[in-house]
């Protein structure tokens, strides 16, 4: 039974979830607008503000953190120039997921997360 369970598991085992969701988080953060589906944007929103939040005081630690989360080196120095610093002043809510339909072949919901 599924009781008080709030993670969304995406049909993966965790080690790959988690390598899904750091990837999403990378084209996130270097397209700032992706589209994906519906239960992946949900998955991402979490993962992604704690890194923006991270991001908003650029520090050797906050750095380090975000260099074990994140695999590509242009994403984290985007997130500490342009992203952190645009968004230091706001207290979270830093993305939108906008549904756009479904896909064709499977029927499956598709959504856009952007940030704002």
């Amino acid at each position: 039974m599924r009781h008080r369970s709030s993670k969304i598991h995406l049909g993966r085992k965790p080690t790959h979830r988690k390598e899904l969701v750091s990837q999403l988080a990378t084209s996130l953060f270097l397209h700032e607008k992706i589209e994906t589906t519906l239960a992946k944007a949900k998955a991402l929103r979490p993962y992604a503000e704690r890194l923006i939040t991270l991001a908003s005081e650029d520090s050797v630690s906050a750095r380090r953190k975000a260099d074990t989360k994140l695999s590509h080196k242009n994403a984290i120095k985007k997130l500490f120039e342009v992203i952190g610093p645009k968004y230091k002043e706001r207290k979270g809510g830093y993305t939108s997921i906008r549904r756009t339909g479904t896909r064709a072949g499977d029927s499956g919901q598709k959504a856009v997360i952007s940030l704002i």
